[in-house]
């Protein structure tokens, strides 16, 4: 909920609110959720954060990328009240990169700013798509407006030998961490890893998984995959 995170894909997060409610199976053991309960909060309670928090990027002058809601989804509906305001601080801000990851696409269309027009340049939508039951999740954000369209696949739980991937500019694959994670099959990785290569979509492996982020390591195929769309810094 900083300016710094270990998350590779980005370079900041950013949590104008905070909490959220399970929706599928990739939530099962979300990091927040198992964070807040340490601190004896409740994670399914959507808060907006302190004001500092909040108004973060507006005191951040080198560009970022900048994850949006990590421990939220940006479109929950908990949000509504303050989502304008969110929007205002992004448009103020067009020096970051706002990664905006969601796995309630149904809501984007209603809940982008009137003058979104084809999409901000600085504003990528995502989608989270961890096994072949969401699939349906790319089709929705494909009929949105934006300037770059990406899917995360974290944590990966299955196969997925039919991405359709028109639209799309960037796909993340990762295995799930935590002390009760669930094993990544490296073919699962490696299917998708070619069907974005034979696409022309940029891939980025963040990592095998384990009891740690970073106990399985990165490496697929004796290479690290690190592949961005291209930006607008």
């Amino acid at each position: 909920m900083s300016e710094q995170t270990g998350i590779l894909w980005t370079e900041s997060t950013w949590n104008p609110w905070q909490g959220c409610t399970k929706t599928s199976t990739g939530c099962d053991n979300c990091y927040m959720y198992a964070t807040k309960h340490r601190y004896g909060q409740e994670p399914s309670v959507v808060v907006r954060s302190a004001k500092a928090t909040f108004n973060g990027p507006l005191r951040w002058n080198a560009p970022k990328k900048v994850f949006t809601c990590s421990w939220s989804d940006f479109f929950h509906q908990g949000g509504d009240e303050w989502r304008a305001e969110a929007w205002d601080i992004i448009r103020a801000t067009p020096q970051h990169t706002y990664q905006i990851l969601t796995k309630r696409p149904e809501r984007i269309a209603q809940c982008l700013p009137p003058d979104w027009g084809t999409g901000w340049p600085h504003v990528w939508l995502g989608v989270t798509v961890e096994n072949a039951d969401y699939l349906g999740r790319i089709a929705l954000l494909r009929q949105i407006p934006a300037q770059v369209r990406f899917l995360s696949l974290e944590p990966l739980l299955g196969p997925m030998p039919n991405l359709d991937l028109v639209g799309i500019h960037w796909v993340i694959v990762g295995g799930e961490s935590g002390a009760h994670f669930r094993a990544c099959n490296p073919g699962w990785v490696r299917i998708v890893r070619d069907q974005a290569v034979a696409a022309g979509v940029r891939f980025f492996f963040k990592q095998w998984g384990g009891r740690s982020p970073k106990a399985g390591g990165r490496e697929l195929d004796g290479k690290i995959w690190d592949e961005f769309p291209k930006c607008n810094q």
